[in-house]
Protein backbone atom coordinates (compact mmCIF):
# COMPACT_ATOMS: atom_id res chain seq x y z
CA UNK A 1 0.00 0.00 0.00
CA UNK A 2 1.22 3.50 -0.78
CA UNK A 3 2.68 4.96 2.40
CA UNK A 4 1.15 8.32 1.46
CA UNK A 5 -2.43 7.08 1.76
CA UNK A 6 -4.62 5.26 4.22
CA UNK A 7 -6.30 2.02 3.22
CA UNK A 8 -9.77 2.82 1.93
CA UNK A 9 -12.14 1.32 4.55
CA UNK A 10 -15.33 1.72 2.49
CA UNK A 11 -17.06 -0.98 0.49
CA UNK A 12 -17.15 -0.04 -3.19
CA UNK A 13 -20.40 0.41 -5.07
CA UNK A 14 -21.61 -2.83 -6.69
CA UNK A 15 -24.75 -1.60 -8.39
CA UNK A 16 -27.07 -2.48 -5.54
CA UNK A 17 -29.60 0.22 -4.52
CA UNK A 18 -28.79 -0.63 -0.91
CA UNK A 19 -25.49 1.21 -1.30
CA UNK A 20 -27.08 4.51 -2.25
CA UNK A 21 -30.61 4.62 -0.83
CA UNK A 22 -29.51 6.48 2.29
CA UNK A 23 -27.45 8.93 0.22
CA UNK A 24 -29.28 9.92 -2.97
CA UNK A 25 -32.10 8.87 -5.28
CA UNK A 26 -31.97 7.57 -8.84
CA UNK A 27 -31.67 11.13 -10.18
CA UNK A 28 -28.69 11.99 -7.98
CA UNK A 29 -30.70 14.14 -5.56
CA UNK A 30 -29.32 13.79 -2.06
CA UNK A 31 -31.65 12.44 0.59
CA UNK A 32 -32.81 15.00 3.12
CA UNK A 33 -31.05 13.05 5.88
CA UNK A 34 -27.67 13.01 4.15
CA UNK A 35 -28.02 16.64 3.04
CA UNK A 36 -28.81 17.62 6.62
CA UNK A 37 -25.76 15.71 7.84
CA UNK A 38 -23.59 17.62 5.39
CA UNK A 39 -25.13 20.96 6.37
CA UNK A 40 -24.68 20.27 10.07
CA UNK A 41 -21.04 19.32 9.61
CA UNK A 42 -20.46 22.45 7.52
CA UNK A 43 -21.79 24.59 10.37
CA UNK A 44 -19.70 22.72 12.91
CA UNK A 45 -16.49 23.02 10.90
CA UNK A 46 -17.14 26.70 10.15
CA UNK A 47 -17.17 27.42 13.87
CA UNK A 48 -13.87 25.59 14.33
CA UNK A 49 -12.38 27.37 11.32
CA UNK A 50 -13.45 30.81 12.51
CA UNK A 51 -11.83 30.20 15.87
CA UNK A 52 -8.66 28.93 14.24
CA UNK A 53 -8.41 31.91 11.91
CA UNK A 54 -7.82 34.16 14.91
CA UNK A 55 -4.20 33.01 14.81
CA UNK A 56 -3.81 33.04 10.99
CA UNK A 57 -1.23 35.21 9.25
CA UNK A 58 -2.81 38.68 9.04
CA UNK A 59 -0.66 39.57 6.01
CA UNK A 60 -1.60 36.64 3.76
CA UNK A 61 -4.02 38.04 1.20
CA UNK A 62 -3.99 35.06 -1.15
CA UNK A 63 -6.72 32.70 -2.23
CA UNK A 64 -4.46 29.71 -1.64
CA UNK A 65 -3.66 30.08 2.06
CA UNK A 66 -4.98 33.51 3.01
CA UNK A 67 -7.98 35.76 3.50
CA UNK A 68 -9.17 35.82 -0.11
CA UNK A 69 -9.59 32.06 0.04
CA UNK A 70 -11.87 32.38 3.06
CA UNK A 71 -13.82 35.07 1.20
CA UNK A 72 -14.18 32.67 -1.75
CA UNK A 73 -15.46 29.97 0.61
CA UNK A 74 -18.16 32.27 1.99
CA UNK A 75 -19.07 33.43 -1.52
CA UNK A 76 -19.52 29.77 -2.43
CA UNK A 77 -21.60 29.09 0.68
CA UNK A 78 -23.80 32.05 -0.24
CA UNK A 79 -24.31 30.51 -3.68
CA UNK A 80 -25.39 27.23 -2.08
CA UNK A 81 -27.45 28.38 0.93
CA UNK A 82 -28.61 31.88 -0.22
CA UNK A 83 -28.08 33.27 3.29
CA UNK A 84 -27.28 37.03 3.10
CA UNK A 85 -25.10 36.80 6.21
CA UNK A 86 -22.71 34.55 4.30
CA UNK A 87 -22.23 37.24 1.66
CA UNK A 88 -21.48 39.72 4.43
CA UNK A 89 -18.81 37.35 5.76
CA UNK A 90 -17.34 37.17 2.25
CA UNK A 91 -17.23 40.95 2.18
CA UNK A 92 -15.47 41.14 5.55
CA UNK A 93 -12.76 38.72 4.49
CA UNK A 94 -12.23 40.12 1.03
CA UNK A 95 -11.86 43.62 2.49
CA UNK A 96 -9.19 42.21 4.78
CA UNK A 97 -7.39 40.69 1.81
CA UNK A 98 -7.47 43.96 -0.14
CA UNK A 99 -5.66 45.69 2.71
CA UNK A 100 -2.64 43.40 2.43
CA UNK A 101 -2.10 42.90 -1.31
CA UNK A 102 1.44 41.87 -2.20
CA UNK A 103 1.97 44.69 -4.73
CA UNK A 104 4.71 42.56 -6.25
CA UNK A 105 4.77 40.56 -9.47
CA UNK A 106 2.45 37.89 -8.07
CA UNK A 107 -0.49 38.20 -10.43
CA UNK A 108 -2.36 34.90 -10.23
CA UNK A 109 -5.73 33.94 -8.79
CA UNK A 110 -4.34 31.55 -6.20
CA UNK A 111 -1.05 33.10 -5.11
CA UNK A 112 -1.17 36.74 -6.15
CA UNK A 113 -3.14 39.97 -6.14
CA UNK A 114 -5.40 39.01 -9.03
CA UNK A 115 -7.35 36.55 -6.89
CA UNK A 116 -8.38 38.99 -4.15
CA UNK A 117 -9.29 41.62 -6.75
CA UNK A 118 -11.39 39.18 -8.80
CA UNK A 119 -13.18 37.83 -5.73
CA UNK A 120 -13.77 41.35 -4.42
CA UNK A 121 -15.26 42.39 -7.76
CA UNK A 122 -17.77 39.54 -7.54
CA UNK A 123 -18.65 40.21 -3.90
CA UNK A 124 -19.17 43.93 -4.56
CA UNK A 125 -21.25 43.07 -7.63
CA UNK A 126 -23.53 40.83 -5.56
CA UNK A 127 -23.98 43.71 -3.14
CA UNK A 128 -24.73 46.10 -6.04
CA UNK A 129 -21.75 48.30 -5.19
CA UNK A 130 -21.02 49.30 -8.76
CA UNK A 131 -18.17 51.75 -8.19
CA UNK A 132 -16.15 49.33 -6.08
CA UNK A 133 -16.78 46.53 -8.57
CA UNK A 134 -15.43 48.71 -11.39
CA UNK A 135 -12.42 49.76 -9.34
CA UNK A 136 -11.43 46.15 -8.66
CA UNK A 137 -11.80 45.17 -12.31
CA UNK A 138 -9.74 48.18 -13.44
CA UNK A 139 -7.00 47.28 -10.97
CA UNK A 140 -7.12 43.68 -12.18
CA UNK A 141 -6.69 44.75 -15.79
CA UNK A 142 -3.69 46.90 -14.93
CA UNK A 143 -1.66 43.69 -14.74
CA UNK A 144 -2.61 42.69 -18.26
CA UNK A 145 0.21 44.09 -20.38
CA UNK A 146 2.93 42.81 -18.07
CA UNK A 147 1.29 39.38 -18.04
CA UNK A 148 1.15 39.27 -21.85
CA UNK A 149 4.81 40.34 -22.05
CA UNK A 150 5.86 37.84 -19.38
CA UNK A 151 7.54 40.66 -17.46
CA UNK A 152 9.95 39.64 -14.73
CA UNK A 153 10.27 36.11 -16.07
CA UNK A 154 6.61 35.34 -15.44
CA UNK A 155 5.98 31.65 -16.22
CA UNK A 156 2.93 30.25 -18.01
CA UNK A 157 1.56 27.91 -15.36
CA UNK A 158 -1.53 28.04 -13.19
CA UNK A 159 -0.17 28.61 -9.70
CA UNK A 160 2.26 31.46 -10.35
CA UNK A 161 1.97 32.30 -14.04
CA UNK A 162 -0.09 33.57 -16.94
CA UNK A 163 -2.77 30.90 -16.69
CA UNK A 164 -3.41 31.86 -13.08
CA UNK A 165 -4.07 35.43 -14.20
CA UNK A 166 -6.22 34.17 -17.06
CA UNK A 167 -8.37 32.24 -14.59
CA UNK A 168 -9.00 35.49 -12.70
CA UNK A 169 -10.46 37.06 -15.85
CA UNK A 170 -12.54 33.97 -16.64
CA UNK A 171 -13.83 33.90 -13.05
CA UNK A 172 -15.05 37.49 -13.30
CA UNK A 173 -16.79 36.81 -16.60
CA UNK A 174 -18.46 33.68 -15.26
CA UNK A 175 -19.84 35.56 -12.28
CA UNK A 176 -20.64 38.96 -13.82
CA UNK A 177 -21.31 38.16 -17.47
CA UNK A 178 -19.20 36.99 -20.39
CA UNK A 179 -18.49 40.48 -21.73
CA UNK A 180 -17.41 42.08 -18.43
CA UNK A 181 -13.78 41.41 -19.31
CA UNK A 182 -13.43 42.01 -23.07
CA UNK A 183 -12.55 38.88 -25.02
CA UNK A 184 -9.40 40.48 -26.43
CA UNK A 185 -7.76 40.40 -23.00
CA UNK A 186 -8.31 36.65 -22.73
CA UNK A 187 -7.23 36.03 -26.33
CA UNK A 188 -3.97 37.95 -25.93
CA UNK A 189 -2.94 35.92 -22.90
CA UNK A 190 -3.91 32.64 -24.56
CA UNK A 191 -1.87 33.53 -27.64
CA UNK A 192 1.14 34.47 -25.50
CA UNK A 193 0.96 31.11 -23.71
CA UNK A 194 0.77 29.26 -27.05
CA UNK A 195 3.79 31.12 -28.42
CA UNK A 196 5.74 30.38 -25.25
CA UNK A 197 4.82 26.69 -25.39
CA UNK A 198 5.85 26.38 -29.03
CA UNK A 199 9.16 28.08 -28.30
CA UNK A 200 10.00 25.73 -25.43
CA UNK A 201 8.93 22.68 -27.43
CA UNK A 202 11.48 23.62 -30.10
CA UNK A 203 14.08 24.46 -27.46
CA UNK A 204 13.77 21.02 -25.86
CA UNK A 205 13.37 19.37 -29.30
CA UNK A 206 10.17 17.59 -28.32
CA UNK A 207 7.88 19.09 -30.97
CA UNK A 208 7.33 15.68 -32.55
CA UNK A 209 5.93 14.42 -29.24
CA UNK A 210 4.37 17.58 -27.84
CA UNK A 211 3.88 20.75 -29.90
CA UNK A 212 3.76 22.70 -26.63
CA UNK A 213 6.05 22.43 -23.61
CA UNK A 214 6.32 24.44 -20.42
CA UNK A 215 8.88 24.70 -17.66
CA UNK A 216 9.13 25.66 -14.02
CA UNK A 217 12.52 26.61 -12.60
CA UNK A 218 14.17 25.47 -15.84
CA UNK A 219 12.62 21.99 -15.65
CA UNK A 220 9.96 20.51 -17.91
CA UNK A 221 6.70 20.14 -15.99
CA UNK A 222 3.62 18.18 -17.07
CA UNK A 223 1.40 18.50 -13.97
CA UNK A 224 -1.65 20.68 -13.34
CA UNK A 225 -0.36 23.28 -10.89
CA UNK A 226 3.00 24.07 -12.50
CA UNK A 227 2.93 22.45 -15.90
CA UNK A 228 1.44 21.19 -19.11
CA UNK A 229 -1.77 19.59 -17.82
CA UNK A 230 -3.08 22.68 -16.08
CA UNK A 231 -2.28 24.88 -19.08
CA UNK A 232 -3.86 22.44 -21.54
CA UNK A 233 -7.02 22.41 -19.44
CA UNK A 234 -7.65 26.05 -20.30
CA UNK A 235 -6.30 26.06 -23.85
CA UNK A 236 -8.17 22.96 -24.97
CA UNK A 237 -11.59 21.89 -23.71
CA UNK A 238 -11.99 18.51 -25.43
CA UNK A 239 -15.46 17.01 -25.52
CA UNK A 240 -16.76 13.75 -26.94
CA UNK A 241 -13.43 11.94 -27.33
CA UNK A 242 -14.06 8.47 -25.83
CA UNK A 243 -10.43 7.71 -25.03
CA UNK A 244 -10.16 10.67 -22.67
CA UNK A 245 -13.11 9.38 -20.67
CA UNK A 246 -11.61 5.88 -20.55
CA UNK A 247 -8.38 7.33 -19.20
CA UNK A 248 -10.27 9.47 -16.67
CA UNK A 249 -12.20 6.42 -15.42
CA UNK A 250 -8.94 4.55 -14.90
CA UNK A 251 -7.60 7.50 -12.92
CA UNK A 252 -10.78 7.39 -10.85
CA UNK A 253 -9.95 3.83 -9.82
CA UNK A 254 -6.57 4.96 -8.54
CA UNK A 255 -8.18 7.82 -6.60
CA UNK A 256 -10.67 5.43 -5.01
CA UNK A 257 -7.97 3.07 -3.81
CA UNK A 258 -5.24 5.60 -2.94
CA UNK A 259 -7.01 8.94 -2.48
CA UNK A 260 -7.46 9.08 1.30
CA UNK A 261 -4.16 10.81 1.82
CA UNK A 262 -2.28 10.97 5.09
CA UNK A 263 -1.57 14.64 4.45
CA UNK A 264 -5.12 15.45 5.43
CA UNK A 265 -8.60 16.42 4.30
CA UNK A 266 -7.92 19.48 2.16
CA UNK A 267 -8.02 20.42 -1.49
CA UNK A 268 -4.32 20.56 -2.27
CA UNK A 269 -3.05 17.28 -0.82
CA UNK A 270 -6.12 15.70 0.72
CA UNK A 271 -9.32 13.72 0.48
CA UNK A 272 -11.56 16.66 -0.41
CA UNK A 273 -9.48 17.60 -3.44
CA UNK A 274 -9.36 14.01 -4.63
CA UNK A 275 -13.13 13.64 -4.24
CA UNK A 276 -13.62 16.20 -7.00
CA UNK A 277 -12.37 13.54 -9.43
CA UNK A 278 -15.51 11.53 -8.65
CA UNK A 279 -17.76 14.55 -9.02
CA UNK A 280 -16.23 15.33 -12.42
CA UNK A 281 -16.76 11.72 -13.51
CA UNK A 282 -20.32 11.78 -12.25
CA UNK A 283 -21.10 14.89 -14.31
CA UNK A 284 -19.79 13.16 -17.41
CA UNK A 285 -21.38 9.75 -16.90
CA UNK A 286 -24.25 10.08 -14.39
CA UNK A 287 -23.01 6.70 -13.11
CA UNK A 288 -24.09 6.52 -9.44
CA UNK A 289 -20.85 4.75 -8.59
CA UNK A 290 -18.95 8.02 -8.83
CA UNK A 291 -21.42 9.99 -6.72
CA UNK A 292 -21.37 7.17 -4.15
CA UNK A 293 -17.58 7.35 -4.04
CA UNK A 294 -17.71 11.13 -3.56
CA UNK A 295 -20.14 10.60 -0.68
CA UNK A 296 -17.78 8.09 0.95
CA UNK A 297 -14.90 10.57 0.72
CA UNK A 298 -17.25 13.13 2.25
CA UNK A 299 -17.97 10.73 5.09
CA UNK A 300 -14.21 10.49 5.67
CA UNK A 301 -13.98 14.29 5.69
CA UNK A 302 -16.90 14.58 8.10
CA UNK A 303 -14.79 12.62 10.56
CA UNK A 304 -12.25 15.42 10.36
CA UNK A 305 -9.28 14.92 12.66
CA UNK A 306 -10.06 11.34 13.68
CA UNK A 307 -7.69 9.48 11.36
CA UNK A 308 -4.26 10.68 12.47
CA UNK A 309 -3.64 12.80 9.37
CA UNK A 310 -0.92 15.42 9.37
CA UNK A 311 -1.66 19.01 10.31
CA UNK A 312 -0.99 21.34 7.36
CA UNK A 313 1.07 24.52 7.61
CA UNK A 314 -2.07 26.67 7.28
CA UNK A 315 -4.68 24.40 8.87
CA UNK A 316 -7.74 26.58 8.24
CA UNK A 317 -6.97 27.90 4.75
CA UNK A 318 -8.82 27.16 1.52
CA UNK A 319 -6.27 24.99 -0.22
CA UNK A 320 -4.28 23.45 2.61
CA UNK A 321 -6.81 23.34 5.39
CA UNK A 322 -10.33 23.11 6.73
CA UNK A 323 -11.87 25.80 4.52
CA UNK A 324 -11.29 23.63 1.46
CA UNK A 325 -12.97 20.65 3.11
CA UNK A 326 -15.99 22.81 3.90
CA UNK A 327 -16.04 24.03 0.29
CA UNK A 328 -16.19 20.42 -0.94
CA UNK A 329 -18.93 19.39 1.49
CA UNK A 330 -21.03 22.34 0.31
CA UNK A 331 -20.38 21.46 -3.34
CA UNK A 332 -21.60 17.93 -2.72
CA UNK A 333 -25.02 19.35 -1.86
CA UNK A 334 -25.38 20.19 -5.58
CA UNK A 335 -23.18 17.59 -7.28
CA UNK A 336 -23.99 18.49 -10.88
CA UNK A 337 -22.85 22.07 -10.24
CA UNK A 338 -19.73 21.15 -8.27
CA UNK A 339 -16.43 22.51 -9.58
CA UNK A 340 -12.94 22.33 -8.09
CA UNK A 341 -12.31 25.91 -6.94
CA UNK A 342 -9.88 28.09 -8.88
CA UNK A 343 -9.41 25.39 -11.51
CA UNK A 344 -12.50 23.88 -13.13
CA UNK A 345 -14.63 26.19 -15.27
Amino acid sequence: MDTRAWRNPYHDYDGSPAFTQALFDSHGKLTSEFAQRLSSKISELLAVMENGLKSADPRDCTSYTGWAGIALLYLHLHNVFKDPSLLQKALDYVNHSLKCLTRRHDVTFLCGDAGPLAIAAVVYHRLQRVQETDECINRLLQFHQNVVKGAGGLPDELLYGRMGYLYSLVFVNQQLGQDRIPLQYIQQISEAVLVSGEHLSRKFRVQNHSPLMYEWYQEQYVGAAHGLAGIFYYLMQAFGVPQYLVDALQCGEVVWHCGLLKKGYGLCHGAAGNAYAFLALYRQTQDPKHLYRACMFADWCMNYGKHGCRTPDTPFSLFEGMAGTIYFLADLLQPMKARFPAFEV
